[in-house]
């Protein structure tokens, strides 16, 4: 009788022991479960879908502090290719100066200002003068807001006898924060732009 009540009590242990285990790789199982579906939800929240000529394009997202100077990089380029890329068409240098003016602050727009009053664009038209710059490169410091560039690049002037080649450097300031539009695309806004060099390096007949 004693040894049936000791084989029911090491049954009962046993089961005790079993029951545990159980419970345990029940648990684990579940934690996994919940932290690979947590970890697949995230992965799928950075995915993104971009429409690009009726074809579906996958892109990976990231925090924009990583991108941030890229993107300051990009808008200081479409900036300068907005403001000097021209063609003697007064539609063309209209449309290309309006889409650099939402870029920029004032300082910007003095500049054009000051060009257009002195007949620079009426010139161009007049004179079938193009022109078309390529950056050489930028230098942007990111340590504190708003954030300082310098710009090199070369500004080619086409005319119908000779070309000339440019230096042209300028400088400035990017603000952060505007709301993102099709104007904007990165919500930057240029200050104080100035240009330092603009000088002819060299010139030669057509």
């Amino acid at each position: 009788m004693f040894r049936q009540f000791k084989n029911i009590e090491t049954a009962f242990k046993h089961i005790k022991v079993f029951s545990l285990v159980l419970i345990i790789a029940v648990t684990g199982i579940c934690l996994s479960t919940i932290y690979w579906a947590i970890t697949g939800i995230d992965k799928m929240q950075q995915r993104v879908y971009i429409i690009s000529n009726g074809k579906l394009l996958e892109a990976e997202s990231a925090n924009r502090k990583d991108n941030v100077k890229i993107e300051l990089e990009d808008h200081i380029k479409t900036f300068h290719f907005f403001f000097f890329t021209l063609a003697p068409d007064e539609v063309q240098i209209k449309a290309q100066l309006s889409k650099a003016l939402y870029l920029a602050d004032g300082s910007a727009k003095a500049q054009y200002d000051n060009l257009r009053e002195n007949g620079y664009y009426s010139n161009m038209v007049s004179g079938n003068v193009s022109q078309r710059i390529e950056p050489d490169s930028i230098t942007i410091s990111v340590d504190r807001k708003p954030y300082y560039f310098r710009y090199y690049a070369r500004l080619y002037i086409t005319r119908p006898t000779s070309t000339v080649t440019r230096s042209m450097v300028t400088e400035g300031y990017i603000r952060d924060g505007l709301p993102i539009s099709s104007n904007n695309v990165h919500g930057f806004l240029i200050e104080r732009w100035a240009t330092l060099d603009n000088r002819d390096i060299d010139i030669k007949a057509r």
